[in-house]
């Protein structure tokens, strides 16, 4: 099949000079567009060890918010991506705080309680 177009390379697929990418130099994603060192530190580590040692559901959201993290720099979003590497960290750091403070309101309810019994025991 010949080229319609002689001024342009032929493209047997149809996806144009930049190779199925974004159209033009400097948008996300575009051909031959480097990142601009390596990707954030998602944070992941720490969205899972508050998931299973703290707080369940912040540590949830932590580990979605870090696993968007490579994908979104990779794709050429890197404001998008340093956003999200911040919140999985802020998500993993309240559900560690939460839980803490959990543990402590527990603590003082088991204190509370053994003193409300020590004072209502009578012995005679």
């Amino acid at each position: 099949m010949t080229n319609p177009y002689p001024q342009q390379p032929y493209d047997p697929y149809g996806q144009g000079q930049q190779g199925g990418y974004a159209a033009g130099p400097g948008m996300p994603g575009a051909y031959g567009a480097q990142p601009p060192g390596p990707p954030p530190d998602n944070n992941l580590v720490w969205g899972i060890l508050t998931t299973v040692m703290c707080c369940l559901p912040l540590g949830i959201v932590s580990i979605i918010k870090a696993n968007e993290v490579n994908k979104l720099w990779y794709q050429g979003h890197y404001e998008a991506a340093q956003k999200s590497a911040s919140a999985a960290g802020k998500w993993a750091m309240w559900s560690a705080i939460a839980s803490v403070g959990i543990i402590i309101v527990v603590f003082v309810v088991f204190i509370a309680a053994g003193a409300f019994s020590v004072s209502t025991y009578s012995s005679y």
